[in-house]
């Protein structure tokens, strides 16, 4: 993480649920997605819609990065069964990348998983079966170096037999979980 930088990491108010905030939004993780997981589906932007990012803005579910009050990245959480805390849909806008800007997300995360009790972080990755894809293998690293550890692979065509078609190549599912306690 860059000192010279402040990233703040914050829950969504009021004032993110502009229209040009909530196209923005989902602009920017629809374009880290296409970018992230190229090659692997048949079709570009898919990853969110307006209409979820709203929806999950709304709910407080998105939690929000900034640099100079810009907003430059975004990491959706949830609270699973048990004391497991989920976040997911992880983006750095790519003219902030190695900023720390990801780090944030994430520790912001499992904060928020902490304080409702959770002692399980847990994060899915969808990988290509049969290749390796630079961006995945650079997160597995990376997961890895920050504490989360595999759990299970499932074809993702089980698990979601309604987006498969969407593929462009075999992927699977990995969980990956993190103790918080």
């Amino acid at each position: 993480m860059n000192p010279e930088i402040r990233i703040v990491c914050r829950f969504p108010t009021d004032d993110d649920l502009t229209e040009e905030r909530v196209q923005g939004l989902s602009a920017l993780i629809n374009a880290v997605y296409d970018d992230a997981e190229s090659g692997m589906w048949k079709r570009k932007g898919i990853r969110t819609t307006p209409d979820e990012v709203k929806r999950l803005l709304k709910e407080k579910r998105l939690i929000l990065a900034e640099i100079g009050g810009v907003v430059v990245g975004s990491v959706n959480v949830n609270l699973l069964s048990g004391r497991i805390g989920e976040l997911g849909m992880l983006v750095s806008d790519v003219k902030h990348r190695g900023k720390g800007v990801g780090s944030a997300l994430v520790k912001a995360a499992e904060q928020w998983a902490k304080r409702i009790d959770c002692e399980t972080m847990q994060l899915e990755l969808l990988t290509p079966r049969r290749w390796k894809h630079p961006s995945k293998e650079f997160l597995k690293r990376w997961y890895r170096k920050i504490g989360y550890e595999p759990q299970i692979a499932e074809s993702f065509e089980k698990l979601s037999p309604d987006k498969f078609a969407e593929l462009a190549t075999d992927c699977d599912f990995m969980v990956w979980h993190k103790r918080l306690v």
